[in-house]
């Protein structure tokens, strides 16, 4: 299959993540993101499950052919799936999107949390494309908020870590409170 760009709906909302251009708004039908991990990866990543009653906001942005496997392989914990039937804001495009494989999926646990400089990076990514009603979209299309979330803000283990606003950190730390997640240091 050819695919021709891809829908990213965690760290590839923000453009300071990767060097793809052209990226435009869009969003997926029938989706609904998930904190999840996998036997690939130590710590807890965004995927998404079905859900037909809810559609998630994200971007979509072309791929050289030759990129490919430079995405394939930042993305190397996910399956690469067709998305072209329920992605709208693509053009004429044929968009993919990442999913972990549903008999590859395990709820976070305290062995394998979210790192909060992973959340950081995604939540700044819908601040600056969707404002901060779109942040707040995100985490309300966004399931498993009972994961334990490693404070590692200090150290930021996330390979992409980016650096905050006081305004973006006390949004993230916010909406972290509302929905009583557990952070461990």
């Amino acid at each position: 299959m050819t695919f021709t760009c891809f829908f990213g709906y965690g760290s590839l909302v923000n453009r300071r993540t990767h060097g793809y251009t052209g990226a435009r708004h869009a969003a997926a039908r029938g989706w609904r993101r998930a904190w999840r991990y996998t036997a690939d990866r130590e710590v807890a990543f965004l995927t998404v499950i079905p859900d037909p009653a809810c559609t998630i906001d994200g971007l979509v942005a072309s791929v050289p052919a030759d990129a490919w496997p430079t995405l394939d392989l930042r993305e190397h914990a996910y399956e690469r799936l067709d998305a072209r039937d329920c992605v709208t804001g693509a053009g004429d495009g044929h968009p993919a999107i990442y999913a972990i494989a549903a008999d590859r999926l395990n709820t976070p646990d305290d062995h394998h949390p979210v790192l909060l400089s992973y959340l950081d990076v995604v939540v700044q990514g819908y601040l600056t494309e969707y404002g901060r009603d779109g942040a707040a979209r995100f985490f309300a299309t966004t399931t498993g908020w009972e994961a334990p979330i490693l404070d590692d803000r200090a150290a930021p283990r996330y390979p992409r870590a980016q650096d905050l606003s006081e305004g973006e950190r006390a949004f993230v730390d916010r909406h972290l409170q509302t929905l009583n997640c557990r952070i461990i240091a």
